[in-house]
């Protein structure tokens, strides 16, 4: 049981971070909105992302259809909010996933990923939607150099 406990805390550490509502913009008089979230990337100390979405309403759900959908737009900023200090993260040119929320009730979803490119000692925040069938060329980038002495 013991086991399992740790197995379990273990995987949840490893998720992507959750991020928490800090603004919402209606958009039309549908009740359509923009949402601003902001969280911290889990595995570097001291960096803070935004992400903006659309958040379709139930109107508007009603009258277009696709229902079970909201649309892949994204915009990520990522900035020092204070220290950096940079954990054990993922070197490979496809990066990690800091941050998903589904999009869709099961094969879409907004996903923040890091890339760190280590010629230029930059981290690299690309914000884009993940789907099963269909990729998606909508996205957004944000980069934070890290300062000197600070390495991965």
């Amino acid at each position: 049981m013991f086991r399992a406990a740790l197995i379990l805390a273990a995987l949840l550490l490893a998720l992507p971070a959750t991020a928490d509502e800090v603004g919402r913009v209606g958009v039309d008089w549908v009740g359509n909105d923009i949402v601003v979230s902001a969280f911290a990337d889990p595995k570097v100390e001291g960096v803070t992302c935004h992400v903006a979405y659309f958040d379709r309403s139930v109107i508007d759900r009603l009258q277009q259809g696709n229902w079970f959908e909201d649309p892949s737009f994204s915009a990520v900023d990522c900035s020092q909010t204070g220290p950096i200090k940079v954990g054990d993260i993922d070197l490979s040119p496809s990066g990690e996933a800091v941050f998903s929320e589904g999009r869709s009730l099961v094969f879409k979803s907004l996903r923040v990923t890091r890339i760190y490119d280590a010629s230029n000692r930059t981290l690299i925040y690309l914000a884009h939607a993940s789907e099963v069938t269909q990729g998606s060329g909508k996205m957004a980038l944000s980069t934070i150099q890290l300062p000197p002495g600070t390495e991965p």
